[in-house]
């Protein structure tokens, strides 16, 4: 096996571990609110979502083809790659952006905290072009145009379509017993979970899709720039599935429970709005933050009925990570890459990734201190991650992500 093919298959195991980490990082964006109003059991939801995220990565590439055509610069004029015009070998840039990416996904999943995982990857994939190629190796106008302008506007659009579908609702059940209510609505939460889990799939799916074809494009066996090789579609599609099925409790208990007590007829109107929002920007090409959405979209359901409580100071911290997602990847991926490139080939992409094995296992065992689960996700929040734990939940709640 030669030198760029042994990095091209770490680069490709990478992006599809970074897949499977969005998947469960991002399982709360579409069932959060349906397991916190009892929509669905925990463990159904996680399976359901996981099939629509497998369906819905086969229908679109629109994202896929924003992050390979509008993030990194790697082509020239006349289509050659820039690495071989530089001498910079673009693998092990792209290895380092999805080491960010990954490291960032994992630290926000330990803290419960419901981060982007796109801006995670997107940030990482900056922070290594421009330690190998300068401010000039990223194509700045696709980042704010697809990247940064969505991010600013989606949650706070969302909140605000969620905040007024909420109050509708509520004014016209106004006279329907709430048992009766909430129950009809329930039924409704399952529909509108399944139609954001799809749209979850044709958005998110769509970013490790572009990784990889990013890659290809850099060792040399795709050169085309408005197309998927059908083996990363699916690859990428199982692996998010798969992390998806996993379940990524810790922070579908901080979207549930820690932000608002929620209700069915707000679960409702915060997915479908969820839904909405990411279905037309998968349609557009934007990168957009489904986390984002999904946060603001919940946020909004309490502001929309009169009496809900909204816990700001959950709600700051998740700003906070937000606005640091981005740069904190960026540094981690520039930091990988010059590690990586001082080292040299082969055995500097090794080393790196036997450091982000270790860190992830490391990572992994920590969280185990406060183990959240299906059996325990929807205790009462008490300003903590995980519920008080007692000899019962000891023996009951086994060790799931």
């Amino acid at each position: 096996m030669t030198e760029a093919l042994f990095i091209l298959a770490v680069v490709v195991v990478t992006a599809l571990a970074f897949d499977f980490t969005n998947g469960f990082h991002d399982t709360g964006n579409a069932m959060a609110t349906s397991i916190a109003t009892g929509a669905l059991k925990p463990k159904v939801a996680v399976g359901l979502s996981a099939v629509l995220n497998l369906v819905g990565a086969f229908l679109s590439v629109q994202v896929a083809l924003t992050i390979s055509n509008k993030v990194i610069n790697i082509q020239s004029s006349n289509g050659a790659p820039v690495s071989a015009l530089m001498g910079v070998p673009i693998l092990t840039i792209v290895f380092a952006g999805l080491v960010g990416g990954i490291l960032w996904n994992l630290a926000t999943w330990l803290f419960g905290l419901p981060s982007s995982s796109s801006h995670a990857l997107i940030g990482g994939l900056i922070g290594s072009a421009i330690a190998a190629f300068g401010f000039g190796g990223v194509k700045w106008a696709g980042v704010i145009t697809s990247v940064a302008l969505p991010a600013i506007f989606a949650p706070v659009i969302a909140a605000l379509v969620a905040a007024v579908g909420t109050r509708v609702i509520y004014a016209i059940t106004a006279r329907i017993a709430p048992a009766n209510r909430d129950k009809g609505f329930r039924w409704g939460q399952i529909g509108s979970a399944s139609l954001v889990s799809l749209a979850h799939g044709t958005n998110d799916a769509q970013k490790t899709m572009g990784v990889i074809t990013l890659a290809l494009i850099g060792y040399g066996s795709w050169t085309s720039t408005t197309s998927v090789p059908i083996w990363v579609k699916v690859a990428c599609a199982v692996a998010i599935a798969a992390g998806t099925y996993i379940g990524g409790w810790r922070v579908i208990r901080t979207l549930g429970k820690g932000l608002v007590e929620i209700e069915s007829p707000q679960g409702m109107a915060a997915e479908f709005t969820s839904a909405a929002a990411i279905l037309s920007s998968a349609h557009l090409g934007l990168a957009l933050s489904t986390t984002h959405v999904a946060t603001g979209s919940i946020l909004g359901t309490g502001l929309g009925r009169k009496g809900a409580s909204v816990r700001w100071g959950v709600a700051g911290r998740m700003v906070v990570a937000w606005v640091i997602t981005l740069p904190a990847a960026a540094i981690v991926g520039g930091i990988c890459w010059q590690l990586s490139h001082l080292i040299g080939g082969a055995a500097g992409v090794g080393v790196m990734f036997v450091v982000l094995l270790a860190a992830a296992v490391g990572m992994f065992l920590r969280s185990r201190r406060s183990a959240v689960s299906a059996h325990n996700v929807n205790a009462e929040w008490e300003g903590g991650l995980a519920p008080a734990e007692t000899t019962e939940t000891r023996t009951a709640t086994p060790a799931g992500v």
